[in-house]
């Protein structure tokens, strides 16, 4: 069983490799072990030693032959509902696993040694995604490299464009640009829980345009655009009618986040000056800007290098949580995290990546450590720490694979304050429909700011 210190002599030459200079597009050789003994985005398809882990099967490509779904816009219904964990991890029985746990998993179960628990379930690798994707990214392991800024990419397009990493930088990039639903659209609720018993619960109208992932564009029709969003407050009452929108670029650090924002009290649009990096946001200002998904926008104010891979129990195909009988009241826990009892955990195998600080630049975080599912390149925890080398916060980004998308989807984002023992849950359904994901239909300047002073004169 690998530890969290051992890395093959494979991954010792590319990190090696990584220090020398930076490496980006690989060799035909190299691009031709996608689909062999990689998966198609770049996973090993190899399961590990002892079987905890098995191989990547790739055996449903939509909708899973036992599932019922109706669509778009409906519940997806949880294909492994039937299962049971295999052992559930504790404050009493944390050094037996502790090698596949993360430091902020540790540190959860050490501040809440009476509640907080890790339900390991059966690891499944039965999905795959959309075959064009897998040949965007076998293109893109031939052709993409990073920009001149080292912060970008050039000759890569629609789909994560390092599958076979080797910088942090690259791997860093796997999952800010992995390839997700080309639209989406959903109200869902932001709630900040506080140590008090108190809570901030706001609610939000998100519409996401995913540029990269659309395939009615390519690298040139997209002219550098990477994403449109627009976010509407729906409540609570002081809030209600703000709505912040802009652009996201393929090279974030030469094209900053473009955002404006309308105020209903002014009747104004303004440019938004802030929407980035350690800017707070959402319910509370409780997280960062660039914590969404747990690390978006540009990397340009971290050193980032590649820690090695690890075997983990990571959140995975949580679909319980997202159930339509599932309420907020049941995912709250007045005792500094979700209920346990809704979350899933599987062991899989997950690249790690770690960012300091570079000298002369600032962030409320000094050092991050994000862990990257091999499967889906997409992070699905960070441990964030002060500038005292003090483990401050822990995230996890629940995840589903989205049927009718033929993508994984990231659900709820949770965010704990190991210091002041609160927390944020974002993207909570609470008896709303799930998103829908590919479905909308964006006019070219519903994203822009003339747009927005439209809606305010309405």
């Amino acid at each position: 069983m690998n530890t969290p210190s051992m890395i093959n002599a494979a991954l010792a030459a590319t990190l090696l490799c990584s220090c020398l200079s930076v490496q980006a597009k690989v060799s035909e050789a190299e691009a031709a072990r996608l689909g062999q003994d990689l998966t198609p985005i770049g996973a090993e398809k190899a399961g590990n030693a002892d079987g905890s882990i098995p191989a990547w099967s790739g055996k449903w490509l939509g909708v899973p032959p036992h599932v019922k779904f109706a669509g778009p816009g409906t519940p997806y219904a949880d294909p492994y509902a039937n299962e049971k964990p295999l052992f559930v991890i504790t404050s009493s029985n944390v050094e037996q696993y502790a090698e596949n746990l993360s430091d902020g998993q540790k540190a959860l179960l050490k501040r809440y040694p009476q509640s907080f628990r890790i339900p390991v379930y059966p690891s499944h690798r039965d999905f795959r995604i959309d075959p064009v994707v897998d040949q965007l990214i076998k293109k893109n392991a031939l052709n993409a490299e990073l920009a001149d800024n080292g912060y970008g990419t050039v000759n890569a397009w629609g789909a994560s464009p390092f599958p076979i990493p080797k910088s942090g930088v690259e791997l860093l990039l796997n999952h800010t640009m992995q390839s997700r639903a080309f639209t989406e659209e959903a109200n869902y609720v932001q709630v900040v829980n506080y140590a008090d018993g108190n809570r901030v619960i706001d609610k939000v109208n998100y519409k996401i345009q995913a540029v990269w992932s659309d395939p009615s564009y390519s690298l040139e029709k997209a002219n550098g655009l990477f994403t449109n969003f627009m976010v509407t407050n729906l409540a609570p009452v002081r809030k209600k009618g703000e709505i912040i929108s802009g652009h996201e670029f393929i090279d974030p650090y030469s094209q900053p986040r473009q955002a404006w924002q309308y105020t209903p009290g002014q009747r104004r649009v303004r440019r938004a000056p802030t929407v980035g990096y350690d800017s707070p946001y959402g319910a509370g200002g409780f997280r960062t800007y660039d914590e969404d998904r747990l690390f978006n926008g540009s990397p340009d104010r971290y050193d980032w290098k590649i820690i090695g891979k690890r075997e983990m129990f990571i959140p995975y195909n949580n679909y319980r949580i997202d159930a339509p009988d599932v309420t907020l009241e049941q995912v709250i826990s007045t005792s500094g995290h979700v209920n346990p009892d809704l979350m899933r955990y599987e062991k899989h195998r997950v690249w790690v990546v770690e960012g300091k600080v570079k000298a002369g630049t600032r962030h409320i975080y000094d050092r991050r450590v994000i862990y990257l599912d091999e499967d889906t390149w997409a992070a699905v925890m960070a441990d964030n720490y002060d500038g005292r080398g003090q483990l401050w916060r822990t995230n996890m980004q629940t995840s589903i694979y989205a049927y009718d998308a033929k993508r994984f989807h990231a659900r709820l984002g949770i965010y704990q304050d190991l210091i002041a023992g609160s927390y944020m849950v974002d993207r909570l359904l609470d008896g709303q429909k799930p998103a829908l994901l590919n479905v909308s239909h964006f006019a070219e300047d519903e994203f822009s700011p003339s747009y927005l002073r439209k809606l305010g004169t309405r």
